[in-house]
């Protein structure tokens, strides 16, 4: 990188860190923990949406995803497709019960329907997921870009990357977080849309991005296929038509709806409308995400990149590809993408940490001050032990399935629990704690015991299992239903025409996608 560069990336830091703490000030008043937490329910559409795609976008899916469309091709899209229709789903059927259950964490609404137990073994779960799954691989993967660009080692750049994102996060929570992905998300688009077209066109020989299209679908005609045959060795990964119809959408629906780090964005804002609004928008920003995090992975695989890992496919584009002059702004989108992710997991995981456990466990008198510094405090040593388990990654070579893999240990339970509580009133606490109890069980037996089952169809069966089990347990429980069955009226689920317009026009969009690339 060039002077140009480090200079365009010097004041994309300066800014983000700037607006951050500028919007999110307290103007002389002690913040409270709704303030700290939730930016005090004051969040607009645009933002809601903006900044549930900078939590979801980060270096597993620049770096991770890129490196599975090298490896695989266009079927990684599936995850961020079928999301743009799963993200409707929880807009019109999850989000209504939490807003009307007044829900602001996970593990609150599980004390709501089932029992303290549930909601502190979960919350004591969701904690660590957050910390050594998803930090730590956002941190390793953003650290491996640095080294290839810079040079700088891997313990560094991973030490840099946390310092950078707790500048703004820590003192201020999720309004900084929120006021800042707006600006995130421009950065990350308008810069990955920069990597996607200047690799397109070096496929085409410098010819445009059209021809450059052109060239690839002729050169490596294997990679454009949305549905992978048994016979290639990436359908471990994505199944077949299974990919579209099973696992994926149990994944999908924990992590956009019952995922705290995303889940707390539609929390802080203003309305239900405005909060469904957002992921609506949210959801025609999925659509544009596959030509930045994919189309790069594959074109780098066209143009034979000399790379020892598939993740080494994006840092390889930024390094040899990009002119000088841009990449110090694709190299600020990357880092956007990284760093809005991990202030987002750093700010539910102090939020989980605060409200649920240390507030009702350790504090039940606690004041807002009090509440913050908590918060504070816990995001400081949830960062921490992140940068020291980051480096042990070194040994992945396809990190997007890594994270895939392991919480799809945890993630068929927690739907199992969470959908039955909502819709099936007879589902019983003690059914619940024991569907809790097997979930991780079940989940590696299938991993362990029946390696040769894509991981997708595991996590599809564990839900089936788990929920049979649940049912079973509840109606064979011989002690009087607790009550705490959810009374919901059909009229919460009712929205808009202008949401019910666009969430058609999504549907169409993706079968149409479905029937060219099939």
């Amino acid at each position: 990188m060039g002077n140009l560069d480090l200079f365009i990336f010097i004041i994309y830091g300066l800014i983000i860190i700037g607006v951050g703490n500028w919007l999110a000030r307290s103007k002389g008043k002690e913040r409270s923990s709704n303030d700290y937490f939730f930016a005090n329910k004051s969040l607009p559409w645009f933002l809601v949406g903006s900044s549930i795609i900078a939590a979801n976008i980060s270096a597993e899916q620049f770096i991770g995803m890129s490196g599975s469309g090298f490896a695989i091709g266009l079927g990684i899209a599936t995850y961020e497709w079928i999301a743009a229709i799963i993200l409707i789903v929880v807009a019109k059927y999850f989000l209504p019960v939490f807003v009307e259950k007044k829900i602001f964490t996970m593990p609150q609404f599980l004390a709501l329907r089932y029992d303290n137990r549930i909601k502190t073994i979960l919350a004591i779960f969701w904690i660590s997921l957050f910390v050594f799954v998803n930090l730590t691989s956002i941190l390793y993967l953003g650290a491996l870009t640095l080294k290839a660009v810079f040079g700088i080692k891997l313990v560094y750049g991973i030490i840099g990357l946390a310092v950078f994102s707790l500048l703004y996060t820590i003192v201020n929570g999720l309004k900084a977080i929120a006021s800042t992905d707006i600006i995130q998300v421009f950065f990350l688009l308008g810069g990955g849309l920069l990597t996607t077209y200047f690799a397109v066109n070096q496929v085409g020989g410098d010819t445009g991005v059209i021809e450059g299209f052109k060239a690839m679908f002729e050169m490596v005609p294997d990679k454009f296929h949305m549905i992978i045959n048994k016979s290639d060795p990436n359908f471990t990964y994505l199944p077949g038509i299974r990919a579209i119809f099973g696992g994926i959408w149990i994944a999908g629906i924990y992590y956009f709806g019952a995922n705290q780090y995303i889940i707390q964005k539609a929390f802080g804002a203003k309305s239900l409308k405005e909060a469904q609004r957002g992921m609506i928008f949210a959801s025609y920003l999925k659509f544009i995400l596959p030509f930045v995090v994919v189309i790069p992975g594959i074109a780098a695989f066209a143009l034979s990149a000399d790379i020892g890992k598939a993740d080494e496919a994006y840092p390889w584009l930024l390094e040899n590809i990009v002119p000088a002059g841009l990449k110090g702004l694709i190299f600020a989108a990357l880092i956007a993408a990284i760093v809005s992710s991990f202030s987002a997991i750093i700010n539910s995981t102090s939020t989980i940490f605060t409200m649920d456990l240390y507030k009702p466990y350790f504090n039940k008198n606690a004041s807002e001050k009090q509440l913050v510094a908590v918060g504070r405090i816990s995001g400081v040593v949830a960062m921490a032990i992140a940068v020291i388990v980051a480096p042990l990654l070194g040994s992945i070579d396809q990190a997007f399935q890594f994270i895939q893999e392991y919480t799809g240990m945890i993630s068929p339970g927690v739907t199992a629990i969470f959908v039955l509580g909502m819709f099936w009133k007879k589902t019983t606490s003690g059914a619940a704690l024991w569907g809790t109890i097997i979930s991780i069980p079940v989940s590696a037996a299938l991993k362990f015991l029946f390696p040769e089952i894509p991981f997708l169809d595991q996590m599809l069966i564990s839900f089936l299992f788990i929920s049979l089990f649940i049912i079973v347990v509840s109606l064979i429980d011989r002690k009087p239903i607790d009550n705490k069955g959810l009374k919901l009226s059909r009229e919460i689920f009712r929205t808009d025409k202008t949401f019910n317009l666009l969430s058609i026009i999504i549907g169409l969009i993706f079968a149409a996608i479905y029937i060219v690339f099939w």
